[in-house]
């Protein structure tokens, strides 16, 4: 039955991250995208003098923290909240900080929530179910510039002018209410791209779904709070699919470490309260990518404060 397939989360980069986190020394840590509990559950499994702390806005992930709370007692706690909120939480200073940004294997493959065009399922999408309006219903409201920002911005979709216009001679039909028959419908109008080895919708639901969850700017408010829960020495590490992320983590890193911001700045009279510990980013193994496809656009960034 729909619903009821049961998927396997596979964390990527775990011994990348751990190593960059530098568990080893001990500590209190915060895993800010908790998601299926993979990289938390290797944290807390192979480093047995850490204390995690964990968020994630997904209430459906809370089983999953249960579960480790059971097994780990006050060495795990978990929140249900946006990353964005982590300076809400009564925590103390810590030696590390995670971020895994995107959605999770859970919610890709979840054949009810939408966010996979595989799957006749409501165009739903939302991170955090009891809040902001689903896919569908942006869709048939979003203004023409709403539109462009989430398709071509957001998605970076070629056809970007395209896509909009269907979208918009489209608002009364059910073409758009579905996950499926709105992927197919898109595939059905745009030229035919034999090189790429992407479905024609591929980037217009990346698009969809970083414009609903707000996951940009999520990410823009969570890093300088983050950054501030460091204690001295403490590390900050990213992991990034999209490099829309990967550009926002750069340039915090950058402005951190008393770098120029962008290749257009001639100088920069800024402080450096924190040193880059990866001058390029760290991509996963070859064979990590062979066995897990998703890995492919990973890239690690990581941060160490003064």
């Amino acid at each position: 039955m729909i619903g009821e397939k049961i998927t396997v989360h596979i964390p990527i980069m775990l011994h990348e991250t751990a190593q960059f986190l530098n568990l080893q020394r001990g500590g209190n840590f915060l895993d800010c995208t908790f998601g299926g509990g993979g990289h938390s559950r290797y944290f807390l499994e192979n480093y047995p003098n850490i204390t995690l702390f964990a968020v994630d806005r997904d209430p459906e992930v809370v089983t999953h923290a249960e579960n480790l709370k059971a097994e780990f007692g006050n060495r795990f706690q978990f929140f249900t909240r946006p990353f964005s909120a982590i300076d809400q939480l009564s925590l103390p200073f810590l030696q590390g900080i995670f971020f895994d940004f995107g959605i999770s294997s859970l919610q890709l493959d979840n054949e009810t929530r939408g966010f996979s065009f595989r799957y006749h399922a409501l165009l739903d999408m939302r991170i955090d179910s009891q809040s902001s309006i689903t896919a569908h219903e942006f869709l048939a409201t979003a203004d023409r510039k709403q539109l462009i920002e989430a398709i071509r911005d957001f998605g970076e979709e070629r056809y970007w002018r395209k896509i909009v216009d269907l979208i918009l001679a489209q608002r009364e039909s059910e073409v758009i209410k579905y996950a499926d028959t709105f992927a197919k419908f898109i595939a059905e109008n745009l030229p035919q791209r034999f090189h790429e080895k992407i479905h024609p919708a591929t980037r217009t639901f990346q698009g969809l779904r970083i414009a609903i969850n707000e996951e940009l700017n999520e990410i823009r408010t969570a890093l300088p709070k983050a950054f501030e829960l460091l204690d001295h020495g403490g590390r900050l590490v990213a992991l990034s699919f999209h490099s829309l992320e990967d550009r926002i983590v750069k340039q915090f890193f950058n402005e951190k470490a008393g770098n120029a911001i962008s290749c257009h700045e001639k100088w920069n009279n800024r402080c450096s309260i924190a040193r880059i510990l990866t001058k390029k980013p760290i991509i996963p193994m070859d064979e990590e990518m062979a066995s897990n496809h998703r890995s492919r656009s990973a890239k690690l960034r990581t941060l160490e404060k003064f």
